[in-house]
C-alpha cells in the first residue's frame, strides 16, 4: 500500500507537532511513504497540478497533515484542494481518479480539547468543524477515515508530542490493517447534477 503525506505548515521551522509527525513519517522510508511539503515545493503558490495529481494517483492512502487555523486548513492546503481536485478528474462526470482511496486527516489545534465543547469558547465539539473535509472526500469518492487530532499543541509536553508522533508513524506503517476500517462503509456516490457544474468551455475562465 502506498501512502502519500501532504504536509502543509506555513512556518514549519517553528512547528512543534506537524514537523515532528512529518519526521516520523519520513523515517518509514520512501518506499512506504511519499512525503510532500507543500510550502517547500510551492513558496510562490504556483501549484504544479500535474505533479500533484500524479502523486495522488500513486497513493492508496492520502494524508493531510496540517495545523487547524481559523477552523480550516492553512491557505496553501486550501489552494491545493481548489487547483488539484479538478472537475472531470477528481469529481464530476469522468472524475473517478480518486475513487476507492482513503483520506486521513492528521491535524493539531492550538486550543485544548475542552475548548471544543458547547461550554468552551469554540462552542462546538471538534467534529462540528469537519463537514467540509468529509464532503470534499465524498465528492471525490474518497473514504474519510477517523482523524488523528492533537489538541492544545502550544502547551503539549515534548513527551506527549513524541508519543503522538509515534502513534502517527505506527498507524501509517500498519495501514490498511486498522480494525476500525472493517466497520467503515465504502464512500457512497456523490455526483453533482450537470446544472451545478461549469461548462467545459468555462473551466479555464473560472480557474
Amino acid at each position: 500500500m502506498r501512502r502519500l503525506v501532504l504536509l502543509a505548515h506555513p512556518d514549519l521551522h517553528r512547528s512543534r507537532v506537524s514537523r515532528r509527525l512529518a519526521d516520523a513519517a519520513g523515517l518509514l522510508g520512501p518506499d512506504a511513504v511519499e512525503l510532500r511539503d507543500l510550502y517547500a515545493l510551492y513558496p510562490d503558490y504556483a501549484m504544479d497540478v500535474g505533479a500533484e495529481q500524479a502523486a495522488l494517483a500513486r497513493a492508496d492512502l492520502v494524508v493531510w497533515l496540517h495545523p487547524i487555523q481559523w477552523y480550516a486548513p492553512p491557505a496553501l492546503m486550501k489552494l491545493w484542494i481548489d487547483e488539484v481536485l479538478t472537475l472531470g478528474w477528481a469529481y464530476g462526470r469522468g472524475g473517478d481518479a480518486l475513487r476507492g482511496k482513503d483520506l486521513w486527516l492528521a491535524c493539531s489545534t492550538g486550543g485544548r480539547e475542552e475548548a471544543y465543547h458547547p461550554s468552551g469558547y469554540n462552542r462546538h465539539f471538534f467534529d462540528a468543524f469537519l463537514p467540509p473535509y468529509e464532503q470534499t472526500a465524498a465528492l471525490c469518492g474518497l473514504r474519510f477515515l477517523p482523524p488523528l487530532v492533537l489538541h492544545g499543541a502550544h502547551g503539549a509536553s515534548d513527551a506527549a508530542i513524541d508519543a503522538h508522533a509515534a502513534l502517527f508513524a505506527q498507524r501509517l506503517a500498519s495501514y490498511p490493517a486498522w480494525p476500525e476500517l472493517d466497520e467503515l462503509p465504502a464512500c457512497e456516490a456523490c455526483v453533482p447534477p450537470d446544472q451545478d457544474r461549469p461548462r467545459e468551455a468555462d473551466i479555464g475562465a473560472l480557474s
